[in-house]
């Protein structure tokens, strides 16, 4: 069986492609069936965010080509369409991808926090769908552990930073004066409480928090100082709103172009300044087009990640030495519980053959045969039948100049022997 990791991500797939390939929640349940029902797949997990979609998975060797497959038809396209943005990591590879994700390294924004917890949300969903068997469930729990080590022996996390920051520090360079701004918050998820946050702690005058369940979006007002309203309060909110950003699991756009030049003319053509954190898209791309908007997507923060990421590569490189330490780990886990599955099926075949020579000896002895010759013939017998098989095999060997297996038949037989005469 092979660990393996394939997906595209934020460098690999401009958004477009992205969304196309996201899961929505309500997917999840059937993407992870398909999968555990593919032949050569025994375990898998699915990770979508705004910024990856990755999948992560114990199958049979040479499993990429088939989950490539899978991956582009569950979501309607051709494969070659996926070939240019795809990824795939193999074992330990892929247990230092998953780690790396989980650290932050691998994100837009270097050490953000919000993906381990999208992972930790992945990893149950797969448990609630029946996707994890042993092999992944160490994994995850061994991902997590250095997750956590790297937050606390690491700066990484201090400072935080974010998609969410970005968009704030990115509005802040346009409104001079927060003061005098409201803003239109349109989602109630992590990604918006953190963009209130961070906007209150700028001095925002006021924020209004849209979302399709009400009593989400109250929650979050109450939190940040602000009101809530439903989706369809939308268009009168815009009429107010200087700073809109939206990041909702919507499979379709919530603001569409007809919508914002009504929303400017009631303004007099004040500016509005908009960013579009979901994928898919939350903001019909063609509302950027308009005279007096300022659209972004989650890629057009890329210049102001690159400057919070300066700040944060040493203490990536320690969690690099951490993650390193992990991966490590992990293999020498897997091979001990490898060689613990040969051991097993040994020793079974060992306690097989003795309880057959027990038999065979205790009916000679009912039948009055001597003592001593049955004794006898018993070690015989046990020894040869024990040696028959490993002398074959190291005739062939040697006959195959497998000196790797000559040479591991001649440090057990070395450590037998010490170990015999300890014994005596």
């Amino acid at each position: 069986m092979t660990l393996l990791a394939l997906g595209i991500n934020h460098k690999t797939a401009a958004v477009d492609m992205r969304e196309r390939v996201a899961f929505s929640p309500s997917q999840y349940a059937a993407a992870l069936g398909q999968l555990r029902a593919l032949p050569d797949v025994h375990e898998a997990a699915v990770l979508s965010t705004c910024n990856r979609t990755e999948l992560y998975c114990v199958t049979a060797d040479g499993g990429e080509s088939q989950l490539l497959e899978w991956l582009s038809s569950f979501h309607g396209m051709a494969a070659h369409e996926l070939l240019n943005s795809a990824y795939h990591y193999h074992e330990g590879e892929a247990a230092r991808h998953l780690m790396r994700v989980a650290a932050g390294l691998d994100s837009m924004v270097l050490g953000e926090p919000q993906i381990l917890g999208q992972l930790k949300d992945a990893y149950q969903l797969a448990r609630e769908h029946a996707g994890l068997g042993s092999e992944l469930e160490r994994l995850f729990q061994q991902t997590f552990s250095i997750a956590k080590q790297v937050r606390t022996e690491t700066s990484i996390g201090e400072n935080p930073v974010s998609v969410a920051y970005a968009a704030v520090s990115l509005a802040s360079r346009i409104f001079d004066d927060f003061g005098r701004a409201r803003a239109l918050l349109i989602g109630a998820g992590e990604t918006v409480e953190l963009v209130a946050r961070h906007l209150r702690e700028a001095g925002i005058l006021g924020i209004t928090v849209a979302n399709r369940t009400l009593a989400r979006a109250e929650a979050l007002a109450d939190d940040c100082g602000g009101k809530a309203i439903e989706l369809g309060g939308i268009p009168q909110a815009l009429e107010q709103a200087d700073i809109v950003i939206a990041s909702t699991a919507s499979d379709l756009p919530i603001l569409g172009k007809g919508m914002v030049e009504r929303a400017l003319k009631v303004r007099r053509h004040r500016p509005i300044f908009m960013v579009d954190i979901a994928v898919p898209r939350d903001i019909e791309p063609e509302v950027g087009d308009l005279d007096d908007v300022f659209l972004y997507s989650v890629d057009d923060l890329q210049q102001v990640i690159a400057e919070n990421r300066r700040h944060r590569e040493v203490a990536a490189h320690q969690a690099e030495r951490l993650i390193e330490q992990g991966v490590e780990h992990w293999l020498h886990e897997r091979r001990v519980r490898g060689a613990g599955d040969l051991i097993r099926r040994y020793r079974q075949h060992g306690e097989s053959l003795r309880r057959d020579a027990e038999a065979q000896a205790l009916a000679q002895l009912a039948r009055g045969e001597d003592p001593e010759t049955v004794i006898k013939r018993l070690s015989h017998q046990l020894a040869n039948k024990l040696m028959h098989g490993p002398t074959l095999r190291l005739r062939e060997a040697s006959g195959e100049s497998r000196q790797d297996i000559i040479q591991a038949a001649d440090s057990l037989l070395i450590d037998a022997s010490a170990t015999t005469q300890d014994s005596a």
